[in-house]
């Protein structure tokens, strides 16, 4: 009767569980890896960008995105809409096209792939025939014109991929017609460029790579005009009233040809190199646009004098007498332009440019064109991240206060609105204010609006004013001089630059209630903050806190501690620091955290922990926890321990700084280079490759960093007798050891006056001497004990004090429960030993049931080192349920993940992407939108929906391939090479790699 009874139980456990969780990546945040394709919809109004590793990303109003992901890994090198249809085609590196629609589904559209064709040319013929380099979707919506390395164009019939061979235009069609004199001295190349007459989609343009343009009827198969250009041809555009073809070339020239023109040797009307005599980069796009009343705008990217200032990136706008070289952060991928009317016919209204590390809008019709900000594709790692922190629920009046402290940062862009408006984001409101902050190698703090499915900028603090840094105050490379030419204006916000590595931003504490903020860094350094509507002067004292405590032996090899100003410092509206602890021996801070109601600060290195008091300004004590065998804790993060991403940033910077002088002093810095890359070269030699994960086992006393303070948690339990509470401080080590302090708090009316004190009260040694990362202490109830002031402002359940507490204590390999106050072992949970996994995130969440408002759970959200999520019940302590989450391969995105307090996370992806994600069924945040088919004359809007003609049918697309296909979209990631992959998957797995790669094609197949 018992086990029936159990097993009852049981399944009802299992129902709750559906209820309570359910595994989904949801939505990518921040700016893509590595674009490589740019296009543009007028109709639809959606933006698309393709990327290096195969995936397809749609945007329109904010909250509209879509995500597809090609099976193939290989880059987008084009993508291209269907004029007036919800289809598009892209082009990968491996030669194949591929068909993607929006297509609606129970309300919302979904980016499908429902096709894919790749040219098959005569038998024997070279690969170069076919090789696709120019695509031309035609304006009836049913043609792609495919030009080919060959010279030929082939003409294919849409959505299905037919080949229609009878209106093929291959290379000796068109070199019978083309003079004698012209053919006779060049082979014409590939076909670099396609255009359609504006006003006869009749006629198409072909241009040769070696300058050569052809305009080609398509329905009398024949050729009308040649144009005889000689240079390189880069580009072509065909202007709107289709009287002129511009052609942009490789000397950094473009040429003005009339249609139409009788006499070849007269039709270049106008040529002209932009920023000769000298030679200039290759103009490689070029638009023009006519406005209603006065000039055109002339728009092309490139054609920078190749010696003064070919490595700048380049898109000049002339207008009139208004010329501007825009000269942006990084690589230009494309640019368009939007035009001002629902018809795509009006003036000229914005300039949408892709680049390398961001997109970039430029407002057209206002004065001195200044930039839109971007609701979304905002470049998180303008300066590298370096960490995270996530608070939920914020109160109004803080995000009021917030946001009105970014806009004072925010004057300078345009008041126009965000001009890409397609599709209905049909997501409901945000049930809460979510905050991302994220940490930065310049010592920048930037607060997101992570409330939604678009991670949107809020605010962003600098901390690097309290410092004197190494930083030139006219080191600027891209600084304008009146006069200067070309006329240069530096836009983008991308500046991976960083005046000082040691004002990274390592540790964020953000108090939700008070509005206090703490913010630690690289260089041992910890700012206390508060927010303040008004500018204001501070100078801000540094409290040095020994945290060797006087040892002998012990020598610090490291960087050296930043120097404060000791001068006033106005500080903006915003987050203003009023305090500052100094560590020494300055290391970076590895743990920390703050306690608003108490007015203090915990915080710890790799030598001890402290506690500060803000209010008073002073410290509380000092316990250093460096074992006598941790030298290598003495020698400083960059001394040893670098990244080679690191390494290479600060190789860069050395090489732009030396660049900077050299434009400055006329000076010759070859031998300052040379220093730079030998000096690279000796850093990545150093460097060795994290080992294989070992089983786990008892570690050894004399393992490094074994007094790394890894976790530091206050709470206000029993720690003397199980009769009074007290307040106290936590703190959990490399070496598995916990201690505890007791802390004594005058009362309110003298905290002015009367110092806090703390005394030692416990102290744990975990047997298996597992790194401590997590430290929680339950109430009574067995719930987790709440936030500081969280009770004051009701908003959350006073706890427990009647029964017994327990402590919680999360090493890397077990998770296990002691009573308070006795800590006698109650319980405990171990992870596996067998695949190695160890806990590498951790955070409490709650759970809300989806069938019953009412029910909730409290659990721990783990992460570990296989990139398996699982939660684990409070306070039982058990195993509820296990996702695989991120590549076990992929440490930066375990390293960088961040819980919520209701079940969501976000992990790097890539350096400039989070992914979300989320465990519970209540609290989901993804896009949910809709786009419909554009109006054409004489046709009625309707939505693209499940009942599609046969040509549009493909076999793949069943619910369950869908739903495989949407999470394949979630799945690319940092390592987005596929030689990278291949070489980690080997050395880890054998041949593995291999066998998983064909079967896959066979499943494709």
């Amino acid at each position: 009767m018992k086990r029936f009874r159990r097993h009852g139980q049981e399944s009802q456990r299992d129902r709750l569980k559906q209820e309570l969780f359910h595994f989904n990546k949801t939505v990518e945040h921040g700016f893509p890896h590595q674009p490589s394709a740019l296009s543009y919809s007028p109709s639809l109004q959606l933006l698309a960008i393709g990327t290096r590793s195969g995936a397809i990303k749609l945007y329109g109003a904010p909250g509209v995105e879509f995500m597809g992901l090609h099976d193939e890994n290989a880059a987008v090198t084009q993508v291209h809409f269907l004029p007036h249809q919800v289809e598009l085609v892209t082009l990968l590196d491996d030669n194949s096209l591929h068909m993607w629609t929006l297509r609606a589904h129970k309300g919302l559209s979904e980016l499908l792939e429902i096709g894919r064709f790749t040219l098959t040319g005569p038998p024997g013929a070279p690969p170069s025939v076919t090789r696709v380099t120019a695509v031309l979707a035609h304006s009836s919506g049913e043609l792609l014109l495919l030009g080919t390395e060959g010279g030929h164009v082939f003409v294919v019939e849409v959505p299905g991929f037919r080949e229609l061979e009878e209106r093929n235009i291959s290379l000796d069609q068109v070199a019978s017609s083309v003079p004698d004199d012209y053919i006779g001295r060049r082979n014409l190349e590939h076909v670099e460029a396609l255009q359609e007459n504006p006003v006869d989609p009749n006629q198409v343009v072909i241009g040769y790579g070696r300058g050569l343009m052809v305009i080609w009827d398509l329905e009398k198969q024949c050729a009308i005009q040649h144009i005889p250009a000689t240079q390189q041809l880069e580009s072509v555009w065909w202007t709107e009233d289709a009287g002129y073809i511009l052609s942009s070339h490789s000397d950094g020239s473009y040429c003005r040809w009339m249609v139409g023109a009788e006499d070849v040797n007269e039709e270049e009307e106008k040529s002209d190199i932009p920023y000769g005599h000298f030679p200039c980069k290759a103009i490689s796009k070029i638009v023009q646009l006519p406005t209603e009343e006065g000039p055109p705008f002339l728009l092309f990217s490139g054609g920078m004098p190749r010696a003064s200032y070919g490595d700048r990136h380049c898109i000049t706008v002339i207008h009139g007498k208004t010329h501007v070289a825009l000269d942006f952060t990084s690589r230009i991928i494309d640019f368009f332009a939007i035009r001002g009317d629902p018809q795509h016919t009006g003036d000229p209204s914005a300039l949408v440019v892709l680049v390398e590390e961001e997109l970039v809008v430029i407002d057209l019709q206002t004065e001195d064109w200044p930039v839109i900000q971007t609701p979304y594709l905002v470049p998180l790692h303008s300066s590298a991240i370096t960490c995270s922190h996530h608070v939920s629920a914020i109160p109004l009046k803080l995000w009021e206060r917030i946001i009105a402290a970014g806009d004072l940062q925010k004057t300078h862009y345009s008041k126009k609105p965000w001009p890409i408006t397609g599709g209905q984001n049909l997501a409901p409101d945000p049930p809460q204010r979510d905050l991302l902050l994220t940490g930065h190698e310049d010592g920048t703090v930037r607060f997101w609006d992570a409330s939604g499915v678009c991670l949107h900028p809020m605010y962003k603090l600098s901390t690097a004013g309290v410092f004197h840094t190494d930083a030139d105050p006219n080191d600027n490379m891209n600084q304008g001089t009146e006069g200067e030419w070309p006329p240069f204006r530096k836009v983008g916000c991308f500046d991976p630059y960083s005046d000082d590595p040691r004002l990274g931003v390592q540790k964020i504490h953000l108090c939700k209630y008070s509005g206090y903020l703490t913010v630690a860094g690289t260089a041992g350094q910890i700012l206390v903050l508060e927010l303040n509507d008004e500018a204001a002067d501070q100078i801000v004292e540094a409290k040095v806190v020994d945290l060797l405590q006087g040892q002998e032996g012990f020598r610090w090899k490291g960087h050296t501690r930043l120097d404060v100003r000791e001068e006033p410092v106005q500080f903006p509206p915003g987050f203003q620091p009023f305090a500052l602890v100094q560590c020494q021996p300055p290391a970076v801070v590895t743990a920390l955290t703050l306690h608003s109601e108490w007015k203090l600060v915990a915080f710890g290195t790799s030598h001890g922990f402290g506690l500060y008091d803000y209010q008073q300004k002073n410290n509380v004590f000092v316990k250093c926890t460096l074992n006598p065998s941790d030298q290598l804790a003495m020698e400083g993060p960059l001394s040893r321990v670098k990244s080679i991403k690191k390494s290479l940033r600060q190789s860069f910077r050395r090489i732009r700084r030396s660049r900077v002088s050299l434009r400055k002093h006329h000076v010759n810095n070859a031998a300052k280079l040379q220093e730079a890359n030998a000096r690279l070269e000796a850093e990545l030699a150093e460097m060795e490759i994290a080992p294989v994960q070992r089983k786990i086992e008892a570690r050894s006393s004399d393992d490094s960093f074994t007094g790394l303070v890894r976790t530091l948690y206050f709470a206000d339990t029993f720690l003397t007798d199980s009769s009074h509470n007290t307040p106290s401080l936590w703190a959990g080590t490399n070496g598995g050891c916990v201690f505890a302090y007791m802390l004594r708090l005058p009362p309110v009316e003298h905290r002015a006056d009367e110092p806090v004190t703390a005394q030692p009260a416990k102290e744990i040694q975990l047997m298996h001497r597992a790194p401590v990362v997590g430290i929680v202490v339950m109430d009574g109830h067995g719930a987790p004990l709440p936030e500081p002031l969280e009770v004051a402002h009701d908003l959350a359940r006073s706890p427990d004090m009647q029964g017994s507490h327990h402590l919680l204590v999360i090493s890397e390999e077990q998770f296990k429960v002691f009573t308070l106050p006795k800590v006698s072992a109650k319980m405990k949970l171990k992870l596996t030993a067998v695949d190695g996994s160890r806990v590498r995130r951790v955070g409490v969440s709650w759970f809300g049931s989806s069938k019953s408002e009412e029910y909730g759970e409290s659990g721990l959200v783990v992460l570990t080192n296989q990139g398996d999520v699982h939660v684990v019940s409070l306070p039982s302590v058990k195993m509820q349920v296990q996702y695989p989450c991120i590549r076990r391969e992929d440490v930066s995105g375990i390293a960088s993940c961040v819980f919520t307090k209701h079940g969501q996370g976000f992990y790097l992806i890539s350096p400039s992407e989070f992914e979300r994600f989320s465990v519970s069924t209540r609290f989901l945040v993804e896009p949910r939108c809709l786009v419909e088919l554009p109006l054409r004359p004489g046709s009625k809007r309707r939505l693209h929906s499940d009942g599609a003609s046969s040509a549009h049918r493909n076999t793949r697309l069943t619910s369950e391939d869908a739903e495989s296909a949407a999470r394949r979209v979630m799945e690319h990631a940092l390592l987005n090479d596929e030689q990278v992959l291949q070489e980690i998957q080997k050395s880890l797995e054998g041949d593995q790699t291999s066998f998983l790669e064909n079967n896959v094609k066979n499943a494709v197949a």
